[in-house]
């Protein structure tokens, strides 16, 4: 089977997931970015030379404060964590 060149991810209900699971929305985005971490690393072991993350929308500016220093906090740290291996 032909794998794609490009795939792209709409980021998309993690924090509902954490707050029916966890009752923590900052839960959801938690863990939806470790998935991402397994994401990129099969991307690059199956030769997908492209993957797009739609991980902030305009609409997320109109979220909790505290919420979205939490979500750059989780991107930072994302991109900290694993510049130099992906």
């Amino acid at each position: 089977m032909k794998l794609p060149s490009h795939i792209a991810i709409i980021m998309d209900g993690n924090g509902r997931w954490g707050l029916k699971k966890y009752n923590d929305r900052n839960k959801g985005h938690y863990y939806g970015l470790q998935n991402i971490n397994k994401v990129v690393k099969d991307c690059i072991k199956s030769n997908i030379k492209y993957l797009t993350l739609y991980t902030f929308s305009t609409e997320n500016w109109n979220r909790p404060k505290k919420e979205i220093e939490y979500l750059f906090f989780l991107f930072k740290l994302f991109y900290k964590k694993n510049f130099n291996s992906i």
